[in-house]
């Protein structure tokens, strides 16, 4: 089935009904798996992925930020790190979290889209490209969307947060060069069967480290004389990105 980002070849009938004849080979897809194992298509060939995390209301869940980023070095496609909500939280975190991604060398924003502080930022680094806003439910991927002049639907409270709002499909809105599309929150977030090395790669700052430990089948979590193990407990590496490449890791494919 089509979805947001596909190139289509469609035809407009008589009733002024439109139907698709064709869709072209997709460059790049993004998909979710469900609870029961299923997988679900949700965008395709876009070239930009902006992670949206929020800072807190949910608390900042870096796992599947990490999950999203070293899934677009996988991919190679361009990524950048957004934070919201920082009315809601500490300045000194936001502050880390931002300096964390920007050290790695990811655009990274902290806006607030409900008061329209960052979006101008945002628009900025959207133009020109096929991005896709991708994070949990409740980070406020919907606001962003609408502030950057895209309309969406959104379904019934969401049953994980508070009063939350949840989109219930992936939109798309044409911009100047390019589009935006909003996705539904990625709460379950896999990069299938993935071995040790080709995980750390994904991580730009474990990169050069990969083939440099003693073993040459080193896990990078508890093998003695592992050069990214030592990385992170010399302070070289941020202690929540190594503890993402252990959780994903370590989660069934």
């Amino acid at each position: 089935m089509p979805v947001p980002g596909d190139v289509v070849h469609a035809r407009m009938l008589e009733d002024g009904r439109t139907v698709v004849d064709r869709v072209e080979p997709r460059a790049f897809t993004l998909t979710r798996r469900s609870a029961d194992g299923k997988s679900k298509t949700i965008a395709s060939n876009v070239d930009l992925l902006i992670t949206v995390t929020a800072l807190a209301d949910p608390p900042p869940r870096l796992v599947t930020l990490d999950q999203l980023l070293a899934f677009a070095e996988l991919e190679e496609i361009a990524a950048a790190v957004v934070f919201t909500k920082p009315d809601l939280a500490d300045p000194a975190l936001a502050a880390a979290l931002a300096a964390t991604y920007q050290s790695l060398g990811y655009a990274t924003l902290v806006i607030n889209p409900k008061r329209g502080e960052g979006i101008d930022e945002l628009r900025r680094l959207i133009a020109g490209h096929r991005a896709l806003l991708c994070g949990v439910s409740g980070v406020g991927k919907s606001s962003i969307f609408r502030a950057l002049g895209g309309e969406n639907a959104v379904g019934d409270v969401s049953r994980h947060g508070l009063g939350r709002q949840t989109t219930t499909a992936a939109r798309l809105y044409r911009m100047d060069e390019g589009f935006l599309i909003d996705s539904p929150g990625v709460n379950e977030f896999g990069l299938g069967k993935i071995g040790a090395d080709e995980l750390a790669g994904a991580f730009r700052e474990l990169r050069a480290l990969v083939g440099t430990c003693r073993f040459t089948d080193c896990s990078h979590v508890q093998e003695p004389g592992c050069a990214i193990k030592d990385a992170a407990v010399a302070g070289s590496v941020a202690p929540s990105r190594y503890a993402s490449y252990a959780k994903m890791l370590a989660a069934p494919t």
